[in-house]
């Protein structure tokens, strides 16, 4: 071995040679254990960053540590390759988005066998691929078949100034990104997942995921939203037209003073029409479009409202309660009506106290009273109700059920369960997606794409013109089709899928990635699915999280696979923060993984990314830490490069002869139980690391204590075999070198992963009993089968000892052998 660590050298080499072995490739083996190991597929920008290197880091020592342990490990990589990010860069560029995103892929590809990570290659897939979004396709067309896609209305962002349709992420504080102007809602056909008709087996399914982290289960369950109420009808005043509001509080119907229509009710334009109230209510609704969802449900933000001069009629009472539109109701929200109770909604109290509206106290404490004109803030605990006609003392929980069951018995309601959750809107006017494949035409209608004739490609060449529309829709060679049933004239889908879409069903398609006849082949997904961990960030918790669960549920639904959950185990990893910020371009913060490999090579940056904290929570960047992980490699390779000629000759049995070569022998199999319960028990990597550095401690511990003449090389060779072992799946490159250093012919990847000895840990430490002149005084741990006059200074150098035998002279030490020890000593003269 050479003198010097050369991590230029040896990690190029390793690449090479495990490419060329195929050493990851892996296939279907029903003689072993598998475990589908897959951290989230990353979107090709062009460059890794520190928190890829984390999320893919985790992962492979993951996978590594269990293809060690015997089982038959997938670890796929690919590319969520379409999207938005390379549509404006094409437009910037001046070049086509598929150009810039195979550039990036191959340029993140490279980057990423650089760090050395263990995927098998041969499975990469790329959602822009027609290979791939083939299926996409496909699998839109079972959607539909089942009536879970469909096509409705809805409202979009859009930039006025632009004259574009934006994505969500591209409005910021309500104004387009790129112009700053104030963007508005505007309603266009689109496309729809009926993913509502999945939510209470997403709810209910969470259960099943005690390997989940509970914050996550508990923001899909929020995110699901369900709760159990009624459907009130209220009419309007002089016309009896009915007006649906969903409440989970019918016991508080009694304190209505006032209703709510979101700007959007298509009765807003009805009530006001002909009215002094049409002109300010149509400038609030104009305004209303201005913001976002966020910004009108936000509970920092000032409500807003307007009174439409229409009044309602109360079911229980018969009360007439003015109509107001106000800004914080959403049409997409329950049925886009809210009816105000002031004193039991702390929102609906604020709203009233700006607006001077009664404020009608209903519910009370069971031992007290409440006036709604001298109250500061809502009452929304629980009490008796009050106010509230043949209900009066009637515990509200209790009214809950009661008020419920009258508005049935009278037709003006009924029992409902109410989501948050609304069907996914997949449309996107974008050019970069997997095209719908859906054909419409005058005399047939909406007609789906036939199987046979996917892929629906994108055609080259497209015009990107500012209008808000696909660029799709100005090419004539895309857009003029015939039907399939009729054989006429028709046009196709211009709108491109959501490309969450995309990343739904992408764990499916690793399993067989190849097949031309099928997304994927049924016995390949039965025998890898679900997958066993998966890892990313938490960023994804609810979206991509809940979309790829109600992917497979449907596709189980639809015989296509046998598990109705994706991921079985979820790891989600926090960021990468410098100076306590999250590194970006804008604040300048960023630290160039190429430039860490370069500098101190994949192993290091690897290390140290595990190494600096727990992988759930955030890390801080430190160029300090990663000098120390150097420094750590460059300790274990002089280590080794000191003992690998000798070990490699020395034969025979280990044959443990002192106390030394037994601490040793102790140290090494500690670290490997350490290490395997803190990698696959709990993730803790950083402890797992810090318990290897301990190791190598303990080796330079015996190498500068031992006489050379006397060193145990048998054990030295057994324990640097292990600790290479052990290391292998952190670093793995300097282990293989190592590994080839001390004799190893084959890989070291494909050694089994070390077992510790109960018996090493048992004889590891023992208790002693400490007397003076026979009196218990004190215990002390100390190794077994350490030397008489190492147990008499130990015990003479404790400070309560030495405190106890201050006067006295110390006659005569007795000492029993891993046992106990006597102190004879009398008072000094």
């Amino acid at each position: 071995m050479e003198a010097r660590y050369n991590f230029k050298e040896i990690e190029p080499k390793w690449q090479r040679r495990w490419e060329a072995g195929d050493l990851y490739r892996v296939t279907e083996d029903p003689g072993k254990p598998k475990f589908y190991c897959l951290e989230m597929f990353p979107y090709p920008s062009g460059n890794l960053h520190m928190g890829h290197v984390r999320n893919y880091s985790i992962g492979d020592v993951v996978a590594r540590i269990k293809r060690m342990r015997g089982y038959n490990v997938l670890h796929p990589m690919g590319w969520d390759a379409f999207g938005l990010p390379a549509e404006n860069a094409a437009i910037h560029r001046g070049i086509p988005p598929a150009q810039w995103t195979w550039s990036n892929i191959a340029n993140m590809r490279r980057q990423l066998h650089a760090m050395g990570i263990s995927y098998d290659w041969e499975r990469e897939v790329a959602t822009c691929h027609p290979n791939y979004y083939r299926w996409t396709q496909w699998l839109f067309l079972q959607m539909y078949k089942h009536g879970l896609a469909y096509r409705k209305k809805a409202a979009v962002n859009w930039c006025p100034s632009c004259a574009t349709v934006l994505a969500n992420e591209q409005v910021v504080d309500g104004a387009c990104e790129r112009c700053h102007t104030p963007v508005m809602r505007k309603d266009l056909e689109q496309w729809f997942f009926r993913i509502t008709a999945y939510a209470d087996r997403l709810l209910e399914d969470l259960q099943q995921l005690p390997g989940w982290p509970d914050k996550v289960k508990i923001m899909q369950e929020n995110w699901i939203g369900k709760s159990t109420g009624a459907e009130v009808i209220f009419t309007v005043a002089g016309s009896g037209q009915e007006i649906p509001v969903y409440t989970t509080r019918p016991d508080t119907l009694y304190g209505v003073t006032y209703m709510v229509l979101a700007p959007e009710h298509p009765l807003v334009e009805e009530l006001t029409a002909g009215t002094p109230y049409a002109d300010p209510v149509a400038e609030f609704v104009q305004a209303a479009r201005y913001l976002s969802a966020l910004d009108r449900t936000a509970t920092d933000k000032e409500k807003e409202g307007l009174f439409t001069g229409a009044y309602a009629i109360n079911p229980v009472n018969g009360e007439r309660v003015p109509i107001w539109i106000a800004n914080y109701v959403l049409m997409e929200y329950g049925t886009g009506a809210v009816m105000g109770v002031p004193a039991h909604d702390q929102r609906d109290f604020e709203f009233a106290r700006k607006y001077n509206l009664p404020v009608k106290a209903v519910i009370r404490p069971a031992d007290g009273e409440l006036d709604g004109a001298a109250m500061t803030a809502a009452y929304v605990a629980d009490g008796v109700m009050f106010n509230s006609g043949p209900f009066d003392g009637v515990p509200n929980q209790a009214g809950i059920r009661k008020v419920t069951a009258y508005l049935e018995s009278i037709g003006k309601g009924k029992a409902r369960i109410n989501y948050r959750l609304r069907d996914w809107l997949i449309s996107r006017q974008r050019y970069w997606g997997a095209p719908i494949p859906m054909i419409y035409c005058d005399r047939c209608g909406i007609v789906p794409v036939p199987e046979e004739d996917l892929p629906v490609l994108l055609p080259e060449g497209v015009e990107f013109r500012p209008t808000g529309e696909s660029p799709l829709t100005y090419c004539p060679e895309f857009v003029q089709t015939t039907c399939p049933q009729c054989s006429g004239p028709a046009r196709r889908e211009t709108d491109t899928m959501d490309t969450f879409v995309c990343s739904s069903w992408y764990f499916l398609r690793y399993t067989s990635p190849h097949s031309q006849e099928q997304a994927f082949k049924r016995d390949k997904v039965d025998y890898w699915m679900n997958v066993d961990q998966y890892i990313g960030g938490v960023e994804h918790a609810i979206l991509h999280l809940m979309y790829a669960r109600f992917f497979t549920k449907a596709l189980y639904d639809f015989g296509l696979v046998g598990v109705e959950e994706p991921f079985q185990n979820l790891l989600t990893q926090g960021m990468v923060l410098k100076e306590g910020s999250k590194m970006s371009k804008s604040k300048g913060n960023i630290v160039s993984p190429e430039e860490i490999i370069d500098r101190y090579g994949a192993d290091t940056a690897r290390l140290f990314i595990l190494f600096a904290a727990p992988p759930e929570r955030d890390l801080e960047w430190s160029d300090q830490g990663v000098e120390g992980c150097y420094r750590f490699l460059n300790r274990v390779w002089r280590l080794v490069a000191s003992y690998a000629e000798a070990v490699r000759q020395a034969g025979g049995p280990l044959g443990i002869k002192d106390h030394a070569d037994r601490e040793l022998w102790c140290l090494l199999h500690a670290t490997i139980k350490k290490v395997t319960a803190d990698v696959e028990e709990r993730f803790n990597f950083n402890t797992a690391i810090s318990a290897i550095m301990e190791l190598v401690n303990g080796c330079y511990r015996y190498q500068d204590s031992v006489p050379e003449q006397e060193q145990n090389l048998a054990l030295m060779g057994e324990v640097l075999r292990k600790l290479v072992t052990i290391l292998a799946p952190f670093a793995p490159h300097i282990a293989e070198e190592l590994w080839q250093g001390l004799g190893g012919r084959a890989s070291v990847h494909l050694e089994a992963w070390p077992q510790y000895d109960p018996a090493a840990l048992a004889a590891e430490e023992v208790t002693l009993v400490v007397q003076i002149n026979g009196k218990v005084r004190d215990r002390l741990q100390v190794p077994a089968g350490l030397e008489r006059e190492k147990i008499e200074e130990l015990v003479l150098k404790q400070d309560k000892m030495a405190a106890l035998l201050a006067g006295q002279q110390v006659v005569k030490i007795i000492v029993v052998p891993d046992k106990l020890v006597n102190v004879v000593a009398r008072r000094a003269s």
